[in-house]
């Protein structure tokens, strides 16, 4: 959008999403903010397609599962037809869940996971694997240029507060002064991947010539405990930790082998957990400040989630030739981008983020 080589076309239903993450662009002659839901099919003449869409927040995808099932299935089907209809190439952000509760450390491409069918995360966690598998059917049948990334846990600015996903809740609590709520045994472990180190690799994905899946995350591994303590240092030191109990079919680790990434994509994430911790810090400060100027914390948030939405965009920036490209984020949302290439700054917010 900061050049006037490419137009962005967004489409968001609004679950997950907001609109005051976009409103830097709103007006701008080459961008295009859509309310639709990707359940529904979507007539627009586009060149490359992000689909983002799905709630990637359990608190989310555990509320209207049948939903979440509904848009990786038929809001994936609807995506593709939309590429095959009008030639685009099309990128899907899958997702670490396609791996379970793994039983292969670190995970590769090649693991192909250990998934409970039927756990309540399996709308979810099943749904994508659906997504995958049509997109290679689509492209063994109709040759349409696919794109998968397996997106493991992802963080940064703009992602919504209270989203029941463990950073932002670290995050919020320690500024309000709240217990840092771990779920047992919190010797779980998860790899944090900061937003723009993601955005880099997406686009580095849609504009090459590997079909994937390739996991894209940070291969450093940090307990849960490990992030609380962390978050604590760096945040607010008096607040206390809280065991509270875990939900069902926790994956009990979870990191990326990217070597594929590294290899076929030149990529490998730049920013250190502890570098990015303090950029989510001060969004979530202003914002729930904002929220409740008179204490500088919001009380009785509503959480709504983050990762895989492209409420995030914060700008795109030029390659060398003119696409059209369409984003569709959040619940029933794709990113049906337009344009040549899309700094999609604090895009995830997966898993959405």
């Amino acid at each position: 959008m900061e050049n006037d080589k490419h137009e962005v076309i967004v489409v968001d239903n609004y679950f997950t999403g907001s609109k005051d993450n976009l409103k830097k662009w709103i007006g701008h002659p080459r961008f295009e903010l859509i309310r639709h839901d990707v359940t529904e099919p979507l007539l627009v003449e586009v060149d490359q397609i992000y689909h983002l869409a799905c709630p990637a927040s359990p608190i989310f995808y555990k509320y209207n599962p049948v939903k979440t099932i509904k848009t990786n299935v038929i809001g994936t089907l609807n995506m593709l037809g939309l590429a095959k209809r009008v030639g685009a190439r099309i990128l899907l952000t899958s997702t670490s869940e396609v791996y379970g509760d793994p039983l292969q450390h670190p995970q590769t491409e090649e693991y192909w996971g250990n998934v409970n069918p039927i756990g309540v995360r399996s709308c979810y966690d099943e749904g994508k694997r659906v997504a995958e598998t049509l997109m290679f059917d689509y492209h063994r049948q109709h040759g349409l240029e696919i794109r998968i990334a397996r997106i493991f846990n992802t963080y940064g600015p703009r992602m919504n507060i209270d989203d029941g996903r463990v950073v932002s809740n670290f995050i919020a609590q320690a500024i309000r002064g709240e217990p840092l709520t771990v779920q047992s045994p919190g010797t779980q472990t998860r790899s944090f991947c900061y937003v723009s180190d993601m955005v880099d690799g997406l686009i580095r994905l849609m504009e090459g010539e590997n079909t994937g899946p390739i996991n894209m995350g940070n291969p450093g591994e940090f307990t849960m405990m490990e992030l609380a303590e962390t978050v604590k240092e760096l945040i607010n030191p008096d607040v206390p930790v809280k065991i509270v109990e875990n939900t069902p079919d926790d994956p009990r680790q979870r990191k990326p082998d990217i070597t594929k990434a590294n290899e076929l994509l030149g990529w490998k994430p730049k920013v250190v957990l502890r570098d990015g911790l303090p950029l989510m810090e001060e969004d979530f400060r202003e914002r729930l400040e904002q929220l409740n100027p008179n204490q500088g914390f919001a009380q009785d948030l509503k959480p709504v989630a983050y990762v895989g939405s492209i409420d995030s965009c914060e700008s795109a920036v030029s390659h060398k030739r003119h696409v059209k490209t369409i984003a569709v984020p959040g619940f029933g949302l794709s990113f049906v981008r337009i344009g040549t290439c899309c700094d999609l700054w604090t895009l995830f917010h997966s898993d959405r983020l």
